[in-house]
């Protein structure tokens, strides 16, 4: 199997046993698995993402995101934040894929909703992936990625048994945090109050994204907590 990568001149050498999860998850743990970009199996195909992310409306805002999750989660020692590169793998709904943030909550770990697959002849603490549904997933949504983000990765999360979705999107004129519920085996988004609040029952707060501009022009996102 072959893929072009979007926005490239490049092609991207697939093995033909990566059509199927199991053979995707092989490849993914092999010297020959490309580093620096993302690599998703979505129930069947294989989406390469390569175009950078935009400074400000993606690699900003998910720090900002990032970062009040460790607060909530990992600093109280609730759970664990990850970012970028951790692969989630679900067999439940044939996805294998690398969120923005991923948290997982100790008690979904002690309750085996969740599991940290072991690095093969690492040693302890060494882990290659997340198996199962993670508590909280939040993707931010980028030119590249709007098809998959809106409609195919919430789809499969909810599949998956992910419990609840966040989608940030900050392109537009005001920045804008979606948090979408899982209700049986579709996501409903969470209506969130007149001044920007909305909950999150997996963290047991309400959240609002706010931006600011400095006079140079650049964003500054808060994610304010309540």
């Amino acid at each position: 199997m072959h893929v072009i990568a979007p926005n490239s001149e490049d092609t991207l050498r697939i093995p033909s046993g990566a059509h199927s999860l199991a053979g995707f998850r092989e490849w993914t743990r092999s010297e020959d698995f490309p580093a620096g970009e993302r690599i998703d199996f979505l129930g069947g195909d294989v989406e390469v993402e390569v175009s950078p992310e935009d400074l400000q409306t993606h690699g900003v805002l998910k720090a900002e995101i990032a970062g009040v999750l460790q607060q909530l989660v990992a600093r109280r020692r609730l759970g664990h934040v990850f970012i970028d590169r951790a692969r989630v793998t679900a067999p439940a709904a044939d996805l294998s894929v690398e969120p923005d943030v991923v948290v997982v909550l100790q008690e979904s770990l002690a309750a085996g909703r969740v599991r940290y697959v072991p690095r093969a002849g690492k040693g302890p603490g060494r882990f290659a992936e997340i198996e199962g549904a993670p508590d909280l997933v939040v993707e931010v949504v980028s030119d590249a990625s709007v098809r998959k983000d809106r409609d195919r990765l919430p789809r499969l999360y909810a599949a998956a048994g992910v419990p609840e979705l966040w989608l940030a999107d900050a392109r537009g004129v005001e920045p804008v945090l979606e948090i979408h519920r899982l209700q049986g085996s579709l996501y409903e988004p969470v209506l969130g109050s007149r001044d920007g609040w909305t909950e999150s029952r997996c963290l047991g707060v309400s959240v609002r994204l706010q931006r600011d501009e400095d006079p140079s022009g650049l964003w500054f996102f808060e994610l304010a907590v309540r």
